[in-house]
């Protein structure tokens, strides 16, 4: 059984907003393997407040019983979910997973509020940086997650603690594509419709700029590298990070092995399966619900 805390910047259901960080909670909630102790909201995909609102509006349509615990932004680290995330991890150490998958400053926040964080988390799973540019369609897209709180990002990597990290290089081959969009549609399932009515809007803004009907469910594999380690290919990595790069959302590969060793997929090996995943998981949460 995995014991997650669950921090994110899910905007699911707002208008222009990506809808990844929502998808990957339902997956968490519909896993019998994860206890789901509880989600910590931060900033990035939009405001601390804005996500947090968004995601208790989630959580209460879809009546599920998980604390849902404020974080901030660079201005306020420590917060309710920073302390939240320090003293439970104290309570049970090396028990605890964290999956982030917005901005690392609850994380950051934590460290500041109890220096032994680091220590007594089992390990930190993140969606975010970059190895080299991320190209996609021809189009140079930017990096969010680490370059929107570079000195948290900063404060993780260098912490030593065990990390894993899903690069936008990786997760951007997660793409949920037209044929599931098909399959939310055509199906009876609430969750299904609840999934297919919430993720549509964003669908179409791709459309609108890539002219294809899907999407890069970036988040969704940090959760399912958890579960499902055997769908990517992965490699021990040294990084030697740096404010300038981390700014820009650039880890810093190395190949100095006394740097910081971290965990990263280079890449998804089994699509279909990483869907099917999903799917399934999130039929599970049907019959929970």
């Amino acid at each position: 059984m995995h014991k997650i805390i669950y921090d994110c910047d899910n905007t699911m259901g707002i208008l222009g907003r990506d809808v990844d960080d929502g998808l990957t909670l339902l997956y968490l909630m519909g896993r019998k393997d994860i206890d789901l102790l509880a989600i910590t909201t931060t900033h990035g995909n939009s405001t601390a407040e804005e996500v947090y609102a968004n995601t208790l509006r989630i959580t209460q349509e879809l009546n599920i019983e998980i604390p849902v615990i404020k974080g901030g932004d660079i201005s306020n680290r420590i917060t309710d979910a920073a302390i939240f995330l320090a003293e439970t991890v104290k309570k049970h150490p090396k028990e605890i997973t964290i999956l982030a998958t917005g901005s690392l400053t609850n994380l950051y926040g934590a460290h500041l509020y109890d220096k032994d964080f680091y220590n007594n988390v089992k390990n930190i799973v993140i969606m975010g940086g970059l190895t080299e540019p991320l190209i996609i369609m021809g189009n140079n897209i930017n990096e969010l997650n680490l370059s929107c709180d570079y000195e948290a990002a900063y404060n993780l990597l260098t912490s030593k603690c065990d990390i894993t990290i899903l690069t936008g290089n990786t997760t951007c081959m997660a793409i949920f594509s037209e044929g599931e969009l098909e399959k939310l549609k055509n199906s009876k399932i609430k969750v299904f419709e609840y999934i297919y009515k919430s993720i549509i809007p964003w669908v179409e803004i791709m459309y609108t700029h890539f002219k294809v009907r899907a999407f890069c469910n970036w988040d969704a594999a940090a959760a399912i590298s958890i579960t499902n380690p055997e769908v990517f290919e992965w490699k021990e990595v040294y990084l030697n990070p740096n404010i300038d790069n981390l700014k820009k959302g650039y880890l810093g590969v190395s190949s100095d092995e006394t740097d910081f060793k971290v965990k990263i997929p280079s890449k998804i090996i089994h699509l279909k399966r990483f869907n099917d995943l999903l799917f399934n998981s999130w039929e599970n949460l049907f019959l929970i619900l």
